[in-house]
């Protein structure tokens, strides 16, 4: 946690040295995962940590590519991949990958000249893809829960790094309240407030889940302490959705979580809930002060005088409609990977980028989309009511959906994320280590 302080410090002090800091992250979990052959999921940890990190590196212009956090995902995998293999069972993700690519021989035929066909492909199928082969690395695959704990850390020291320098670069939010109820650029350290809400409350999310998961009364301590900072950040970019996402991704956990406890064991829990619970209003409270109440305002849909808007969607709804018509004019084939934001211009004449990842994939790809939402969402389903051992699985699947319904695949989180739902958790209480007896025992 102080290594991952420094960084947000030197980032803040000396930024040209983003691309330094992650070019050597980078070749460190390179060279891990061949060091370590693999063999207890570096892999999986060298995933975790970029998609972590992708958004913070991104603001610091610490990348050479925008879709280099994807593209590391899919690499890191792959070369897992390659040292321990995946699953048998791993064919509905494999078909779909492969029903993604008719969209890209569509686009070959229906994008604009003007349009630089890589740059379009490849920012819209990163995503899919890097689902896809988080999907083939994880689903079935066995890990302890010791392992899993461990993932999870390294997937949150980003996210807090991040956090700490949010903190360094806009210390003060009074300036940025000019914007009113509106998504904050200023108080987002002048990057997508939609990304940094998503992020930090993922950061929120798994710090309220350490509570219940970590019983080191210390570590508790500072781990509520450091849930109400990042929680802080997540509400101050005026963007809801990250925030609303990580509530229910917290409840959901929770709801799972205590209904697998004994009696005993929920008693504890009760205490620790009310603990998170006062938390989660101090923060608000002190949310709503410093943003002289405008916070409340953007929340109960809002502006800045107090008058209540139309949309709560903020404009999100006639996206996915313009996206929808796309699908219902072009419905085997769709109108190709890329071509959604162009269909969507010549239609209202507003280019916009996708918001929504289940729309886009109906427009672009047509029933091979519709087929690919099938597979993704009822593949973990069959999977959930088979074993029911990942306390965080609904969490999980609710954060990838959420997420990619109000910020599309923009970054790779959540498509790693949907990855870690389909670990299967062994317990090593039913898996003991047998160890040899030692001479003179």
């Amino acid at each position: 946690m102080l290594l991952h302080f420094v960084i947000a410090v030197v980032l803040y002090l000396l930024r040209p040295s983003a691309i330094i800091i992650f070019s050597a992250i980078w070749i460190f979990w390179i060279l891990f995962i061949f060091i370590r052959k693999n063999k207890n999921n570096e892999a999986l940890m060298a995933a975790a940590y970029i998609s972590g990190a992708e958004v913070l590196f991104r603001m610091t212009e610490g990348i050479i590519f925008y879709e280099t956090g994807k593209y590391s995902v899919i690499l890191f995998l792959l070369i897992g991949m390659f040292f321990k293999g995946t699953s048998i069972k791993t064919t509905p993700f494999w078909i779909y990958l492969i029903i993604l690519f008719p969209g890209i021989v569509v686009a070959s035929q229906t994008l604009d000249y003007d349009v630089v066909f890589r740059k379009a492909v490849a920012f819209n199928l990163a995503g899919p893809v890097c689902l896809g082969i988080a999907a083939l690395y994880c689903y079935y695959k066995k890990i302890t829960g010791v392992q899993f704990n461990y993932i999870l850390m390294t997937l949150l020291l980003p996210l807090v790094c991040h956090m700490f320098y949010l903190f360094l670069y806009t210390p003060s939010i009074g300036e940025a309240l000019s914007s009113g109820t509106n998504s904050n650029y200023a108080a987002s350290g002048y990057f997508g407030p939609n990304q940094i809400s998503t992020v930090m409350g993922l950061g929120a999310f798994l710090l309220a889940t350490r509570l219940f998961v970590i019983k080191v009364p210390i570590i508790n301590l500072i781990d509520l302490f450091l849930f109400g900072m990042i929680s802080y950040r997540a509400i101050v970019t005026f963007s809801r959705g990250g925030v609303l996402t990580s509530l229910i991704c917290i409840i959901l956990f929770l709801i799972f979580y205590y209904y697998k406890q004994n009696a005993r064991l929920q008693a504890k829990i009760n205490k620790k809930i009310v603990f998170l619970f006062m938390a989660v209003s101090i923060t608000w409270i002190v949310t709503s002060i410093f943003t002289q109440g405008l916070i409340d305002y953007r929340y109960t849909n809002r502006n800045a005088a107090g008058k209540l808007e139309d949309d709560i969607t903020t404009g999100r709804t006639e996206l996915i409609v313009s996206e929808l018509q796309g699908f219902y004019e072009n419905p085997v084939i769709g109108v190709g990977v890329g071509k959604a934001k162009e269909f969507r211009s010549e239609a209202t004449g507003f280019e916009t980028a996708s918001h929504n990842e289940i729309s886009r994939l109906l427009s672009e790809h047509g029933i091979f989309g519709l087929l690919a939402i099938l597979i993704l969402i009822f593949v973990p389903v069959v999977f959930w009511f088979k074993f029911k051992n990942n306390y965080y699985f609904l969490a999980f699947v609710a954060f990838w959906f959420l997420t990619i319904n109000h910020s599309a695949m923009r970054i790779a989180l959540p498509a790693f994320v949907y990855g870690l739902a389909l670990l299967y958790i062994v317990d090593e209480k039913k898996n003991p280590v047998h160890r040899k007896r030692l001479a003179g025992q």
